[in-house]
Protein backbone atom coordinates (compact mmCIF):
# COMPACT_ATOMS: atom_id res chain seq x y z
CA UNK A 1 0.00 0.00 0.00
CA UNK A 2 0.95 3.11 -1.33
CA UNK A 3 1.47 6.26 1.63
CA UNK A 4 -0.37 9.34 0.76
CA UNK A 5 1.73 12.86 0.23
CA UNK A 6 -0.76 15.32 1.61
CA UNK A 7 -0.98 18.92 0.38
CA UNK A 8 2.04 18.28 -2.15
CA UNK A 9 1.15 20.81 -4.90
CA UNK A 10 0.58 23.65 -2.67
CA UNK A 11 3.97 23.08 -0.40
CA UNK A 12 5.80 22.73 -4.35
CA UNK A 13 4.07 25.56 -5.41
CA UNK A 14 5.03 27.57 -2.42
CA UNK A 15 8.65 26.65 -3.04
CA UNK A 16 8.38 27.50 -6.72
CA UNK A 17 7.27 31.18 -6.20
CA UNK A 18 10.01 31.72 -3.41
CA UNK A 19 12.14 30.28 -6.85
CA UNK A 20 10.24 33.13 -9.24
CA UNK A 21 8.81 30.92 -11.44
CA UNK A 22 5.69 28.75 -11.77
CA UNK A 23 5.11 24.88 -10.71
CA UNK A 24 5.60 22.40 -13.37
CA UNK A 25 3.99 19.36 -12.86
CA UNK A 26 3.74 18.02 -16.65
CA UNK A 27 6.41 16.72 -18.94
CA UNK A 28 8.92 16.07 -16.53
CA UNK A 29 11.33 12.95 -17.04
CA UNK A 30 14.33 11.60 -14.52
CA UNK A 31 17.45 13.27 -16.05
CA UNK A 32 19.69 10.47 -17.39
CA UNK A 33 23.57 11.62 -16.29
CA UNK A 34 25.75 10.54 -18.27
CA UNK A 35 28.10 9.53 -15.48
CA UNK A 36 26.82 7.52 -12.69
CA UNK A 37 29.78 6.92 -9.97
CA UNK A 38 27.46 5.88 -7.80
CA UNK A 39 26.60 2.36 -9.77
CA UNK A 40 29.81 2.31 -10.62
CA UNK A 41 31.47 0.84 -7.40
CA UNK A 42 31.75 -3.22 -6.83
CA UNK A 43 29.16 -2.86 -9.70
CA UNK A 44 30.70 -6.62 -11.19
CA UNK A 45 31.08 -7.92 -7.89
CA UNK A 46 29.97 -12.10 -7.39
CA UNK A 47 28.07 -12.74 -4.08
CA UNK A 48 30.92 -14.05 -2.78
CA UNK A 49 33.20 -10.97 -3.51
CA UNK A 50 30.75 -9.05 -1.48
CA UNK A 51 30.52 -10.99 1.19
CA UNK A 52 34.62 -10.61 0.96
CA UNK A 53 33.77 -6.66 1.41
CA UNK A 54 31.76 -6.99 3.81
CA UNK A 55 34.28 -8.83 6.06
CA UNK A 56 36.90 -6.53 5.73
CA UNK A 57 34.48 -4.00 6.54
CA UNK A 58 33.55 -5.22 9.90
CA UNK A 59 36.92 -5.14 10.56
CA UNK A 60 36.75 -1.31 10.77
CA UNK A 61 33.63 -0.93 12.65
CA UNK A 62 34.30 -3.41 15.15
CA UNK A 63 31.80 -5.67 14.34
CA UNK A 64 32.58 -9.87 14.47
CA UNK A 65 31.51 -11.61 11.51
CA UNK A 66 30.87 -15.60 10.80
CA UNK A 67 29.80 -17.12 7.54
CA UNK A 68 28.39 -20.53 7.80
CA UNK A 69 25.39 -22.24 6.10
CA UNK A 70 22.23 -23.91 7.73
CA UNK A 71 23.53 -26.69 9.24
CA UNK A 72 26.40 -24.49 11.46
CA UNK A 73 23.60 -21.65 11.82
CA UNK A 74 22.25 -23.31 14.89
CA UNK A 75 25.81 -23.79 16.65
CA UNK A 76 26.98 -20.27 15.40
CA UNK A 77 24.07 -18.48 16.98
CA UNK A 78 25.06 -20.43 20.11
CA UNK A 79 28.97 -19.82 20.23
CA UNK A 80 28.37 -16.41 19.61
CA UNK A 81 25.31 -15.44 22.66
CA UNK A 82 27.70 -17.17 25.03
CA UNK A 83 30.59 -15.33 23.31
CA UNK A 84 28.74 -11.87 24.78
CA UNK A 85 27.59 -13.09 27.93
CA UNK A 86 24.40 -15.17 27.48
CA UNK A 87 20.78 -14.39 28.27
CA UNK A 88 18.54 -12.86 28.69
CA UNK A 89 17.76 -12.79 24.94
CA UNK A 90 15.32 -11.05 22.74
CA UNK A 91 14.07 -12.22 19.64
CA UNK A 92 11.94 -10.97 16.51
CA UNK A 93 9.16 -13.39 15.78
CA UNK A 94 9.85 -13.92 12.37
CA UNK A 95 9.01 -16.97 10.39
CA UNK A 96 12.98 -16.90 9.02
CA UNK A 97 13.75 -17.93 12.34
CA UNK A 98 11.70 -21.24 11.61
CA UNK A 99 12.73 -21.70 7.92
CA UNK A 100 16.85 -21.67 9.66
CA UNK A 101 15.51 -24.45 11.73
CA UNK A 102 16.75 -21.77 15.07
CA UNK A 103 13.46 -22.58 16.58
CA UNK A 104 14.64 -25.63 19.10
CA UNK A 105 17.06 -23.99 20.32
CA UNK A 106 15.38 -20.28 21.02
CA UNK A 107 12.53 -22.12 22.16
CA UNK A 108 13.91 -25.59 23.89
CA UNK A 109 17.70 -25.97 24.29
CA UNK A 110 18.31 -22.19 25.70
CA UNK A 111 15.36 -22.83 27.91
CA UNK A 112 17.49 -26.65 29.26
CA UNK A 113 20.34 -24.76 29.76
CA UNK A 114 18.80 -21.95 32.04
CA UNK A 115 19.35 -19.54 29.36
CA UNK A 116 16.37 -17.02 29.68
CA UNK A 117 14.82 -16.36 26.22
CA UNK A 118 12.01 -14.23 24.78
CA UNK A 119 10.33 -13.35 21.44
CA UNK A 120 8.89 -10.07 20.74
CA UNK A 121 4.80 -10.01 21.53
CA UNK A 122 2.40 -7.82 19.86
CA UNK A 123 0.21 -8.58 22.33
CA UNK A 124 2.12 -7.66 25.65
CA UNK A 125 2.63 -4.01 24.36
CA UNK A 126 5.17 -2.00 26.46
CA UNK A 127 6.33 -5.11 28.05
CA UNK A 128 8.06 -6.13 25.18
CA UNK A 129 10.53 -2.85 26.21
CA UNK A 130 10.98 -4.06 29.27
CA UNK A 131 12.28 -7.09 27.90
CA UNK A 132 14.56 -5.34 25.11
CA UNK A 133 16.03 -3.13 27.67
CA UNK A 134 16.69 -5.90 30.44
CA UNK A 135 18.06 -7.99 27.63
CA UNK A 136 22.08 -8.57 26.88
CA UNK A 137 21.27 -10.29 23.83
CA UNK A 138 19.03 -9.22 20.46
CA UNK A 139 18.76 -11.17 17.74
CA UNK A 140 17.50 -10.06 14.25
CA UNK A 141 17.57 -10.53 10.67
CA UNK A 142 18.65 -8.14 7.51
CA UNK A 143 16.18 -7.74 4.96
CA UNK A 144 19.15 -5.20 3.02
CA UNK A 145 22.70 -5.63 3.96
CA UNK A 146 25.14 -3.00 2.35
CA UNK A 147 28.44 -4.71 1.49
CA UNK A 148 30.68 -1.24 1.12
CA UNK A 149 29.89 0.21 4.77
CA UNK A 150 28.89 -3.18 6.57
CA UNK A 151 24.84 -1.49 7.25
CA UNK A 152 22.22 -3.95 8.06
CA UNK A 153 18.46 -2.74 6.77
CA UNK A 154 16.15 -3.70 9.12
CA UNK A 155 12.37 -4.27 8.44
CA UNK A 156 10.48 -3.04 11.72
CA UNK A 157 6.61 -4.51 12.01
CA UNK A 158 4.03 -5.76 14.97
CA UNK A 159 6.12 -8.59 15.12
CA UNK A 160 9.83 -7.49 14.69
CA UNK A 161 10.00 -4.35 17.43
CA UNK A 162 12.72 -2.09 16.21
CA UNK A 163 14.10 -1.75 20.10
CA UNK A 164 15.18 -5.65 19.85
CA UNK A 165 18.16 -4.10 17.77
CA UNK A 166 18.86 -1.25 20.11
CA UNK A 167 18.13 -1.53 23.59
CA UNK A 168 20.04 -4.93 24.18
CA UNK A 169 23.89 -4.44 25.29
CA UNK A 170 24.42 -6.46 22.49
CA UNK A 171 23.19 -7.23 18.70
CA UNK A 172 23.56 -10.62 16.45
CA UNK A 173 22.10 -9.93 12.98
CA UNK A 174 21.53 -12.87 10.77
CA UNK A 175 22.71 -11.74 7.26
CA UNK A 176 21.39 -13.93 4.51
CA UNK A 177 23.47 -13.59 1.85
CA UNK A 178 21.09 -12.93 -0.89
CA UNK A 179 20.56 -9.96 1.10
CA UNK A 180 23.97 -8.42 0.33
CA UNK A 181 23.78 -5.39 -2.27
CA UNK A 182 27.09 -3.12 -2.74
CA UNK A 183 26.10 -0.38 -1.51
CA UNK A 184 23.36 2.72 -0.51
CA UNK A 185 22.40 3.17 -3.87
CA UNK A 186 21.16 -0.25 -4.48
CA UNK A 187 19.46 -0.48 -1.19
CA UNK A 188 17.73 2.77 -1.94
CA UNK A 189 16.14 0.86 -5.12
CA UNK A 190 15.04 -1.68 -3.85
CA UNK A 191 13.18 0.01 -1.37
CA UNK A 192 11.67 1.88 -4.05
CA UNK A 193 10.68 -0.91 -6.27
CA UNK A 194 8.84 -2.00 -3.23
CA UNK A 195 6.93 1.21 -2.88
CA UNK A 196 6.38 1.04 -7.02
CA UNK A 197 5.07 -2.56 -6.69
CA UNK A 198 2.89 -1.17 -4.53
CA UNK A 199 3.82 -3.29 -1.71
CA UNK A 200 3.89 -2.73 2.34
CA UNK A 201 6.99 -0.76 3.83
CA UNK A 202 7.45 -0.92 7.23
CA UNK A 203 7.07 2.39 8.99
CA UNK A 204 10.54 2.39 10.87
CA UNK A 205 13.28 1.17 8.65
CA UNK A 206 16.48 0.90 10.62
CA UNK A 207 20.45 1.64 9.20
CA UNK A 208 22.75 -0.20 11.59
CA UNK A 209 26.21 -0.12 11.32
CA UNK A 210 28.22 -2.30 13.62
CA UNK A 211 27.45 -1.54 17.51
CA UNK A 212 26.95 2.24 18.66
CA UNK A 213 29.56 4.66 18.50
CA UNK A 214 30.63 8.31 19.06
CA UNK A 215 33.62 10.40 18.10
CA UNK A 216 32.07 13.37 18.97
CA UNK A 217 33.26 14.08 22.21
CA UNK A 218 37.62 15.20 22.03
CA UNK A 219 37.82 13.26 18.96
CA UNK A 220 37.99 9.94 20.79
CA UNK A 221 35.87 7.02 20.07
CA UNK A 222 33.62 5.68 22.28
CA UNK A 223 31.53 2.40 22.19
CA UNK A 224 28.22 1.86 23.18
CA UNK A 225 26.70 5.42 23.90
CA UNK A 226 23.24 5.23 22.49
CA UNK A 227 23.50 1.39 21.67
CA UNK A 228 24.85 -2.18 21.79
CA UNK A 229 28.21 -2.17 22.73
CA UNK A 230 29.08 -5.33 20.81
CA UNK A 231 27.49 -6.42 17.35
CA UNK A 232 27.96 -9.71 15.55
CA UNK A 233 27.14 -10.48 11.82
CA UNK A 234 26.31 -14.06 11.04
CA UNK A 235 25.81 -14.75 7.28
CA UNK A 236 24.49 -17.36 6.12
CA UNK A 237 24.37 -18.81 2.66
CA UNK A 238 20.93 -18.85 1.09
CA UNK A 239 18.56 -22.07 1.35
Amino acid sequence: MKGTIQNRNEFLSKIAGRLGRELVTDGLERPKWKYQPQDAVLKDASSDELVEVLIRQCANILTDIVVTNKIGLTEAVNKMVVCYGGGPILTWKDPRFEEYGLSPLFKERWSEEGIESHEWDSSIGEENIKRADQANVGITISDITLAESGTAVLFSSKDRGRTVSFLPANTIILIPKSTIVPRMTQAARKIREKVERGEHIASCINFITGPSNSADIESKLVVGVHGPVKAGYIVVEDL
